[in-house]
C-alpha cells in the first residue's frame, strides 16, 4: 500500500494524473481548478512527469488541444470548471460524440452572473447530457481514486468513453485532507497502457468526426447512447478491482441507515458529508431518516435507486442547481421520472440548497427535511434565501 498524506486535494489529484503516466495535459487556469494544472506544470517543468503540457489560450482550446492528442493515441488530462466548461462545451460534447477518452477534473463553481468563484453544480448541470461518463467525489480520497479510476475505465476497449470527475470548488478542492497514495507499481497494476479503439496515424488514415447527414445522425446518437449505458458494467468492474488492490469499495449508489427509512434524503459531493451528521441527529430524535449518496450522475443508475427508494414514503433530494423558470432542479427531474412508473413511489421533494456556496450546515439539512415533510412546498423550494 502505498503513503497517507496530509495535503490540498487539488494536488493530490494532479499527482493521481501524474501517477497514471499522462502523455498530455491541456489547460487553462481558472479559479478553483488552477492549483491543479500549476502542479502538474510543475512536475513536467521540473522532469517528474515525462508529457507535454500545453498552455493554451483558452478553454475552448484546452478541450481541442485534448481531443486530438486522445485521437492520436496520448493519454489525456485536463481541467477546468464554471466559466471554463461553458467556454470548451462545444468541444466538450464533440469529445463524447467521437468516443475519445480523456479524463476531465471538474472543480464544480457556480456559473455566472452575478460572478460567483463559489461552489454549486450548475457547470456540471450544463453539460449532464454531453455523453461523457461523469462522477461526483465526496472527499478527498475519492477525488484521488476517482481519477485512476477514470482512465481505467474509458480507455477500456468496450467502453471508449471520456470521464468527467466532480469536485466540489474549495469546499473540497482547497481542504487538506489525509490521502492514501497508490504506489507506482499498483497504478501499473490496475491501469493497462493505452490502446485506442480508433487512433489517427499517417500510416493507416482515417476521418474523425465527419459529417453526420440525417440518413446516419441518430443512428451515431443511439450508439453512443447505448455505449455509454452498457459502460455500466466495466465502471463497476473497475471499482470491484480497486477495492481488491485498496481494500476501498465504490459503488455507483452508496447507502447509509437507509434499511428502516421512512424518509431517505439523496445527495451528490460533500453535501452528503453535512447529511450523514444530520440524519445521526434525526436518528437520536427517534425519526427514521436515511441517505442515499449518488456517486454515478452518468450513467444514471437507475434500477439501483428504484430499488433503494422504493422503500422510502419520501425522498428529499438536495439539489445544487437552480432550473430558471423550470418547476424543478436537474437531479430531483431524474429521480421524479425513474420513480414514476413505481407502483408505490414516495414523495419526492426537490430542496435546492448551497447555491454559490451557501453554507448548509446539519442543522439545515434537519430544517429542509423537516419542511418537506410537513407538505408546505410543492414543486421545489430553495433554502436560505434571504429578506
Amino acid at each position: 500500500m502505498g503513503r497517507k498524506v496530509g495535503i490540498e486535494v487539488s494536488i493530490a489529484a494532479a499527482d493521481a494524473a501524474a501517477l497514471c503516466d499522462v502523455d498530455v495535459v491541456a489547460a487553462y487556469p481558472i479559479t478553483p481548478q488552477t492549483h491543479v494544472v500549476e502542479h502538474l506544470a510543475e512536475l513536467v517543468a521540473s522532469g517528474h512527469l515525462d508529457a507535454e503540457f500545453v498552455p493554451v489560450e483558452s478553454e475552448h482550446s484546452a478541450m481541442s488541444v485534448c481531443c486530438g492528442s486522445v485521437a492520436v493515441g496520448a493519454r489525456t488530462f485536463t481541467a477546468t470548471a464554471a466559466q471554463g466548461l461553458a467556454l470548451m462545451a462545444e468541444i466538450v460534447y464533440i469529445a463524447g460524440s467521437m468516443r475519445l477518452p480523456l479524463v476531465m477534473f471538474l472543480s464544480n463553481r457556480a456559473l455566472s452572473g452575478p460572478l460567483s468563484i463559489w461552489n454549486d453544480h450548475s457547470d456540471a448541470m450544463m453539460v449532464r447530457d454531453c455523453g461523457w461518463i461523469q462522477v461526483f467525489c465526496e472527499d478527498g480520497q475519492e477525488v484521488f481514486d476517482a481519477i485512476i479510476h477514470a482512465f481505467r475505465v474509458g480507455e477500456d476497449p468496450q467502453v471508449s468513453l471520456p470521464v468527467m470527475v466532480n469536485v466540489d470548488g474549495f469546499v473540497l478542492t482547497h481542504v487538506i485532507e489525509p490521502i492514501e497514495y497508490w504506489t507506482k507499481e499498483m497504478v501499473q497494476k490496475y491501469l493497462p497502457p493505452f490502446q485506442p479503439v480508433s487512433r489517427l496515424t499517417p500510416e493507416k488514415p482515417v476521418s474523425m468526426g465527419a459529417f453526420g447527414m440525417p440518413e446516419i445522425y441518430l443512428e451515431q446518437k443511439m450508439a453512443h447512447n447505448v455505449a455509454l449505458l452498457n459502460s455500466r458494467p466495466i465502471i463497476e468492474k473497475g471499482w470491484t478491482e480497486l477495492a481488491e488492490l485498496t481494500g476501498r469499495k465504490y459503488s455507483a449508489v452508496e447507502t447509509y441507515k437507509v434499511d428502516d427509512a421512512e424518509t431517505i434524503i439523496l445527495g451528490m459531493g460533500t453535501i452528503c458529508s453535512t447529511s450523514s451528521l444530520a440524519v445521526d441527529k434525526m436518528r437520536a430524535e427517534g425519526k427514521k431518516v436515511g441517505l442515499v449518496k449518488l456517486r454515478l450522475w452518468r450513467p444514471l443508475p437507475s434500477d439501483d435507486l428504484r430499488r433503494v427508494l422504493a422503500k422510502a414514503k419520501d425522498v428529499v433530494v438536495l439539489d445544487r442547481a437552480i432550473c430558471p423558470g423550470g418547476g424543478n432542479a436537474p437531479v430531483t427531474s431524474e429521480i421524479r421520472a425513474i420513480m414514476y412508473t413505481e407502483p408505490e413511489r414516495p414523495r419526492i421533494h426537490c430542496m435546492i440548497a448551497g447555491i454559490g456556496q451557501r453554507d448548509v450546515t446539519p442543522d439545515d439539512v434537519c430544517a429542509m427535511v423537516d419542511m418537506a415533510l410537513s407538505q408546505s412546498i410543492k414543486d421545489y423550494h430553495i433554502y436560505g434565501v434571504r429578506g
